[in-house]
């Protein structure tokens, strides 16, 4: 799945749109797609809308679901309600956002294996 980069142009104002992509590995379907298509369908509307406001603002802390993890190059993003969902994102060059993880969230503390996971994962798309 891939969300395209374009301008808007309104209101005498010209805002960049940041690309949004899915982590695939070589010759595999996406984990975050397959978690995408087994989700519920509300709670993947609302993961799409968050995704959304990525692709509009980028991934700014001033957004309330937005925060980075303090020592990595890493962006968790929140979705909060019944379902507690973090995805786990990586700002690159021209303005791409690639989404590295998605998990449902049980407990307080992220589990450090999930963390690891997106910290591979950034890895491996920084080493292309």
């Amino acid at each position: 799945m891939i969300f395209f980069c374009f301008f808007n142009i309104g209101f005498d104002k010209i805002r960049l749109v940041f690309k949004v992509r899915l982590f695939t590995p070589k010759n595999k379907i996406s984990p975050i797609k397959e978690f995408l298509d087994d989700c519920s369908p509300n709670l993947r509307t609302k993961i799409l809308r968050q995704l959304k406001y990525v692709e509009e603002y980028g991934l700014n802390p001033a957004i309330p679901n937005i925060k980075k993890i303090s020592g990595t190059s890493l962006w968790e993003l929140r979705i909060l309600g019944k379902d507690n969902v973090r995805i786990f994102c990586l700002s690159l060059p021209n303005e791409e956002v690639k989404i590295l993880h998605i998990l449902n969230k049980k407990k307080q503390k992220t589990p450090a294996r999930e963390l690891n996971i997106a910290l591979k994962r950034s890895q491996e798309v920084l080493d292309l």
